[in-house]
């Protein structure tokens, strides 16, 4: 099983053969070197990820390296935590995604064609938008009712 690395204040001129060039003499234990860098600029983002075959060298290289002085940066290096999938997996509330697309939805611009009806991904059906956060519930019911008052007397 492989473990990725994750290798942060990375300097934003730093290319990748010498980020490589740092693990040098764990070459055998490396199984890839990943700088990430800006779409628009090239240049790196200040952090990349190592990619190693097991645990225990994560761990061997995590010692060495945390701390590590390169073109006057102090390097952050630590396991990688996983990518979460979804924003539900990751813990995050649902409801605040159907706040979005019902936005978007009365938009008429150029991105609001591929949220409208075409039941792929990130269409909601109108049962799920029409449901109010349980958070706001109350304070949606007040300003109904303000809403309502004001359009009476009018």
């Amino acid at each position: 099983m492989s473990v990725r690395i994750y290798v942060g204040n990375l300097p934003k001129e730093i290319e990748r053969e010498s980020l490589e060039s740092v693990f040098s003499e764990h070459t055998e234990e490396i199984i890839s070197v990943k700088l990430i860098s800006d779409r628009k600029t090239g240049k790196c983002r200040g952090f990349g990820f190592v990619t190693v075959k097991t645990d225990e060298q994560a761990d061997v290289i995590v010692e060495k390296f945390n701390g590590f002085s390169l073109e006057e940066s102090e390097l952050k290096v630590e396991k990688a935590l996983p990518r979460s999938k979804t924003k539900e997996e990751a813990g995050e509330s649902a409801p605040t995604a159907t706040v979005t697309p019902a936005r978007r939805k009365g938009k008429g611009g150029s991105g609001s064609g591929a949220s409208k009806g075409s039941g792929g991904k990130g269409s909601l059906g109108d049962a799920e938008v029409a449901q109010p956060d349980p958070r706001w519930a109350q304070d949606l019911a007040k300003l109904k009712e303000l809403l309502a008052a004001q359009t009476t007397s009018s």
